[in-house]
């Protein structure tokens, strides 16, 4: 199938078929015996020609007015199927694929103001039409009179694709082309059927048959590029689609944008350095306060039909759908956004968007369950976090079972009810305070207090404030413990003498940091001690010589470059080394470490820039610093109770 343009290749064709064409004028008492006549003297078989009607013939009354039928006829060209028109594009089936050359083509037209010649200009490399070749499609009409040639000749090489008048004819308007309209399928098509002029008659004309359509009652939808294609290369005989309706468009309902997951069944499971890790599940779909969670495309009016006969046909407008808000959500000051109020997770429920501060997790964090945790808010675990497995918060953690190999890292405080079991690796991380039943084998950093109710063992354990063992058997044994302010615990150590240190009146990451900053400067120092070496090589050698050559001098300026950069380095860190170590001495807390049953031997204490190894067991004692050294003093209890948590 093809379309307008299909139709005028077709067009083309045809009339590079006019060009070679012989044509006859007969006359017969019908046009069946017309058609005989032709078929001998073009030596074809009739269903091989082609025809047009001069003359109408009449069989008269009582053989008075009767008239012969007049016809010219000639070679029709061969398709290889019938040509067939219909729909609105001018379907035509059958025809070979158009390409990009085309040659030029001529067209006669007949009007009420005589006889007009259109020539189109070749595309591509198609060949231009010639003055023979017009003059011919000019001859194929006897009944043109006075041609005016050199219009002819001037129209030819002009090609301009506007009608020219190169002639006349006896007009007879009883011969102009009879017309009809179909307008179907419910007044959404209209039809038009042009049948051939008779001799004299006028070619079809855009003017007369829109004006023919208008009176028909067929106003809207006409398909004014066809008309004009009509008339340059009319079809006679057959139904053309010339005007189609315009069907009514309901409007689109409105429709809910969720920038979320709703569907909480599936698992989005992450892939790491070419590995799908499947603890990453991503079951949780964090959001932060100010953040879109969905968005409303407003419902669309609908677009009114028309049919060709011009009645109104209309559409519905789309149905309005409202954002559902729930919980810690709110709509936007326009109603089509919906923002979250606060940091956490977005859920549907009951069809509404909620935000939850609490992430619960129904059971064990481990790879059936629930895979890795990470929430903007707080975190309640009903089960144990298994090995390997992480939980992070914006929030608070809580633990109801225990916390095996994993990493805990909360923004507030972690709650562990059972307790920790590391085994050597585990991590847990507290913006806050860590509490926990016991701690094991486990590396712990808390931004206030840790506390454990039945001791901390062989672990690495920070506190910017104090660490807390309070408890029937709130013992510390084995690891290393740091706070600024305080550690205590029933006891210190073990009979066994295992290595226990303890340490208070500083802060721990300070003291570290500036441990780091004296060993890069160090560093440093070796670098620029190779530097400076280098460069006074080069100035003893500039000394001598006067110049350096182009190698050494390229060398010489890229020493110096790096010597301005590690020395600017250098001072940067020293300025921040001073700056710690001031910090460091203007701490008025003293710290002081206190146990209230036993103290063991093994048991290594330092308090500020005091430091102390027991070498025998003590009872019920608090050590201090006092004078840079550690002094021991009657046991000192809590002044809090930090059981209560």
């Amino acid at each position: 199938m093809v379309d307008l343009d299909g139709l005028r290749e077709y067009m083309k064709t045809q009339a590079e078929a006019d060009r070679n064409l012989k044509w006859v004028q007969v006359e017969g008492v019908d046009i069946e015996d017309a058609l005989r006549q032709a078929a001998i003297e073009l030596g074809l078989p009739v269903k091989k020609l082609d025809y047009e009607i001069r003359v109408n013939g009449s069989k008269g009354t009582l053989g008075f007015g009767k008239k012969k039928t007049v016809i010219v006829a000639y070679p029709a060209y061969e398709e290889e199927e019938e040509l067939e028109v219909s729909g609105e594009d001018f379907e035509v089936e059958g025809l070979k694929e158009k390409t990009a050359d085309e040659d030029g083509k001529v067209v006669v037209r007949f009007t009420s103001d005589g006889v007009l010649l259109k020539v189109f200009p070749p595309k591509g490399k198609g060949k231009k039409v010639t003055v023979k070749e017009a003059m011919a499609k000019i001859h194929a009409h006897p009944m043109i009179k006075d041609v005016n040639q050199s219009l002819v000749s001037a129209a030819v090489k002009e090609a301009s694709e506007e009608y020219v008048k190169i002639g006349d004819f006896n007009y007879n308007p009883a011969a102009d082309p009879v017309m009809t309209v179909d307008i179907t399928d419910f007044d959404m098509k209209a039809f038009l059927t042009i049948m051939p002029p008779g001799e004299g008659g006028i070619n079809p004309d855009v003017e007369n048959i829109k004006a023919f359509l208008k009176n028909n009652g067929v106003v809207h939808g006409i398909n004014e590029e066809l008309l004009y294609s009509l008339q340059d290369f009319p079809v006679y005989s057959k139904p053309v689609l010339v005007a189609e309706g315009t069907k009514p468009v309901n409007g689109n309902d409105a429709k809910i944008i969720y920038n979320f997951d709703t569907d909480t069944s599936k698992i989005q499971l992450k892939e790491k350095n070419g590995k799908v890790d499947f603890k990453e599940q991503n079951l949780i779909k964090n959001v932060v306060e100010g953040q879109a969670l969905a968005r409303k495309i407003p419902a669309e009016q609908g677009q009114s039909g028309r049919t060709v006969t011009g009645r109104l046909l209309p559409a519905e407008d789309g149905n309005d759908v409202d954002i559902g808000i729930g919980k810690n959500v709110k709509l936007s000051e326009d109603g089509t956004t919906a923002i979250a109020e606060i940091n956490g997770q977005v859920i549907m429920l009951s069809g509404r968007i909620n935000v939850e501060p609490i992430y619960v997790v129904n059971g064990d964090v481990n790879l059936k369950n629930s895979g890795n945790v990470i929430f903007l808010g707080t975190v309640l675990v009903k089960g144990s976090v298994t090995d390997g497995f992480k939980v992070k918060a914006a929030g608070n953690i809580e633990v109801m079972g225990n916390v095996g190999k994993a990493e805990l890292d909360a923004e507030g405080e972690i709650i562990i009810h059972q307790g920790v079991n590391g085994k050597s690796s585990g991590m847990i991380r507290a913006g806050k305070g860590v509490w926990s039943k016991f701690i094991e084998n486990a590396i712990v950093d808390a931004g206030e207090v840790v506390v454990a109710t039945d001791g901390i063992i062989n672990s690495r354990v920070d506190a910017n404030k104090k660490i807390i063992c309070q408890g029937k058997r709130a013992t510390i044994v084995g690891g290393v413990l740091r706070a600024v302010e305080e550690i205590h615990a029933k006891s210190l150590g073990t009979v066994a003498g295992s290595e226990t240190v303890l340490e208070v009146g500083y802060d721990p990451k300070k003291k570290e940091r500036l441990i780091e900053l004296e060993r890069e400067i160090t560093g440093l120092d070796k670098e620029l001690d190779e530097i400076n070496l280098n460069l006074a090589t080069l100035q003893r050698h500039l000394k001598v010589k006067k110049e350096l050559p182009e190698d050494k001098k390229a060398y010489y300026e890229e020493l110096l470059e790096q010597q301005k950069k590690l020395t600017d380095e250098k001072t940067a860190l020293e300025e921040e080394s001073l700056d710690i170590k001031e910090y460091l001495e203007g701490l008025k807390i003293s710290g002081k470490i206190s146990a209230s049953s036993r103290v063991f031997p093994g048991v290594k204490i330092s308090i500020k820039d005091a430091y102390l190894e027991i070498k025998s067991e003590y009872k019920a004692v608090t050590f201090i610093n006092e004078d840079r050294l550690i002094k021991i003093t009657k046991y000192q209890d809590l002044e809090e109770d930090y059981t209560q948590k």
